[in-house]
């Protein structure tokens, strides 16, 4: 499991997280969602060491603070907002580095593998900076899934921690990510993922975390938590919790839309 208590994240001697709890289970997508500058990305930040952070964080029952760099690169891959590359590495060698720093170095085929997932396989030989923004993120998606390539290791879940990973991305590469993501949960790892499209997290979330001001708004089910009252305090307007007829599925539609 993946537990944070009590977390506080101060920048530049502004308070951004207030002594947030998060917990997210190996087998669920677990989103985090809230409008932007409520603390979203700066939690998974301090999650993943990125930002100095007080309060307790575990991983698996260990102490991610005590941790050697490298074992916690064979327990959980991380996916960043954007990455720049200052050198011109092509798109195999981007993704072989999630490989030298992961638990699957010596499987020569597992880099095409993961290219051939996000569906880039004829990219390998192409130089990374040469890709529009939505290929070069789908080719660190791929980097990340080398890393930790098998959802459960020596009876251990493996960990994928993604901000925003559909951002840049056209609908149907969208789905492809994240029915990949659920795919990962189903067969036992764990996934976190900073979520702006709340339909998205509808369909693919097991569980979600709401914040609003730096402070969790609401955690549970992504049912339970998307209610018209949660997201219309969270993002400051009206907005209302649909169901598609004769499915069980919700989606949202902002109150004050036409159509």
């Amino acid at each position: 499991m993946l537990s944070a208590r009590n977390i506080r994240v101060d920048i530049g001697g502004t308070a951004i997280l207030h002594g947030v709890d998060f917990t997210a289970r190996p087998g669920q997508v677990t989103a985090i969602a809230g409008p932007n500058g409520s603390g979203k990305t700066t939690l998974l930040k301090a999650v993943t060491g990125e930002v100095p952070s007080t309060g307790d964080i575990m991983l698996n029952g260990y102490d991610t603070r005590t941790l050697p760099p490298w074992q916690l690169a064979a327990m959980r891959g991380v996916l960043p907002q954007s990455t720049v590359l200052a050198f011109p590495f092509t798109v195999i060698e981007v993704v072989r580095m999630g490989l030298l720093r992961g638990t699957s170095g010596n499987h020569d085929r597992r880099a095409m593998d993961a290219l051939g997932l996000v569906g880039l396989a004829d990219y390998a030989g192409r130089y990374y900076q040469e890709l529009s923004g939505g290929e070069q993120q789908r080719v660190q998606f791929a980097r990340v899934l080398a890393q930790v390539w098998h959802p459960v290791e020596n009876g251990e879940p493996r960990w994928i921690l993604l901000d925003e990973p559909v951002a840049s991305l056209d609908i149907g590469h969208q789905l492809e990510v994240m029915r990949l993501l659920r795919d990962y949960a189903e067969a036992g790892g764990g996934v976190v993922a900073v979520m702006h499209d709340l339909n998205l997290t509808a369909m693919f979330a097991d569980s979600m975390t709401l914040i609003s001001g730096g402070r969790v708004l609401a955690h549970g089910t992504a049912e339970a938590v998307m209610t018209d009252v949660n997201l219309s305090r969270a993002y400051n307007c009206p907005l209302r919790v649909n169901h598609v007829p004769d499915n069980v599925s919700t989606f949202l539609h902002p109150a004050g839309a036409t159509g």
